[in-house]
């Protein structure tokens, strides 16, 4: 994420190390939310109630409410152990998604500056690096994602055991290709999200004055990175409301509604409203603005060490 032209790019081993501990520093620093998500103790917390939200359809009846209202209804008609429902899918691809994200956009960006033969990056290309990253890194991601889906969804309690379960239960009701239902979804809600940050990143460090110390530069990344991870999320929420729809239906639910995203879009417009495809917006953006921010900042200062000690 240097600036500096002449840089030698880093390898991608080290580019993939540093998404990797971006990652993990964000889970550590997110886990036990900080003043900023109030309502919520951990990312997972927020992760269940936005996966809550954004499957309800219509309003009234045994709708939440709130964020607050799902959190303490959850709480008492579920129990407590029901806010870590779904955790060890996000955990155990975490890291290397993070990963994939970062190197993957080094990689891309490496590769699109020499293919429109260009000195430096600017703002077209640093969206387009982001896409693409985006899009590799959803075809990682996303049967862990239906997985968690399939934990997390209300509909759901008590037919899953755990995660060993739902690969089984998945499997023998639905076939090897169920698990990559959602796909599409997936890549449209990774690229925008990926596009959005890594492309807002670059212009507000174009924007912002240059950092002349080391404590400004942290302080730069962060606002950029969180700006970025704001963006993204309002970029991409309404693909990952249908997403989250494609990846929770189960052949006992009847037809399926949603097939595909943009399609899925329109019908949720129609007839939920505009409103509806922002269901789980704010638990989403509490993780992922700060998280973002956490994110630049460590891959930047991991990148920045492994250039000093070992390039």
């Amino acid at each position: 994420m240097s600036e500096s032209v002449k840089e030698q790019p880093l390898p991608f081993a080290f580019q993939f190390t540093a998404g990797a501990i971006a990652g993990v520093s964000e889970i550590l620093c997110m886990y036990p939310l900080d003043a900023f998500t109030i309502l919520f103790k951990n990312h997972t917390t927020a992760n269940l109630i936005k996966t809550r939200l954004m499957l309800q359809v219509g309003t009234g009846g045994d709708q939440y409410k709130s964020i607050f209202d799902a959190f303490k209804r959850i709480i008492k008609e579920e129990g407590p152990r029901t806010l870590y429902r779904g955790i060890i899918p996000p955990i155990l691809v975490e890291a290397p998604k993070r990963a994939i994200k970062f190197a993957a956009n080094a990689e891309y960006g490496n590769m699109y500056l020499k293919m429109f033969n260009l000195e430096k990056m600017n703002q077209q290309v640093s969206v387009l690096t982001g896409v693409s990253a985006g899009i590799t890194e959803a075809l990682i991601v996303s049967t862990p994602e239906l997985l968690k889906i399939r934990l997390q969804a209300k509909e759901n309690a008590g037919r899953y055991s755990g995660m060993t379960d739902v690969i089984k239960k998945v499997y023998a009701t639905e076939g090897l290709k169920a698990f990559f239902n959602g796909l599409e979804s997936t890549i449209w809600r990774h690229a925008l999200w990926n596009g959005g940050y890594f492309g807002s990143i670059f212009m507000i460090r174009d924007l912002l004055p240059k950092p002349e110390s080391k404590q400004g530069n942290l302080a730069v990344n962060f606002v950029a990175g969180a700006i970025g991870g704001t963006i993204g999320t309002t970029l991409n929420t309404p693909t990952d409301v249908v997403k989250t729809r494609i990846q929770a239906h189960l052949p006992s639910h009847g037809p399926k509604i949603y097939s595909s995203c943009i399609p899925g879009i329109i019908h949720i417009y129609k007839n939920e409203g505009f409103m509806a495809l922002y269901k789980g917006y704010v638990p989403k953006v509490l993780r992922l603005g700060p998280g973002g921010g956490i994110l630049l900042v460590v891959f930047d200062q991991v990148t920045t060490f492994m250039r000093k000690h070992f390039m």
